[in-house]
């Protein structure tokens, strides 16, 4: 079955292809926020539900830092959103993950 992605997370996939970065930043009460923050303009806060289903589908992968983990496109993320949205990725991305 293909996967089914929202309008929110193809629109993320395609901005972390062209640039944007996203980072998911933890208090030391573990309480956890998720920002986009594209090339130009201010950071835009996303929704957990966004971001875990691509977590999820090992679209999206995360250096796991504290306070701030960085999360870039993973092989299977890069291929999606390039036969999907035909965006060519130009960011950096998480190469030979493993889930």
């Amino acid at each position: 079955m293909p996967l089914k992605l929202s309008a929110h997370q193809a629109d993320l996939l395609a901005a972390l292809a062209t640039g944007a970065v996203l980072k998911s930043h933890r208090d030391l009460d573990g309480h956890k926020v998720y920002r986009l923050h594209p090339l130009q303009g201010p950071a835009q806060l996303l929704t957990p539900h966004t971001v875990d289903a691509l977590k999820r589908h090992a679209l999206i992968a995360s250096n796991q830092k504290f306070p701030a983990a960085t999360y870039l496109l993973t092989d299977k993320g890069r291929q999606l959103i390039e036969q999907n949205a035909c965006v060519a990725v130009s960011s950096l991305t998480a190469r030979k993950f493993a889930p």
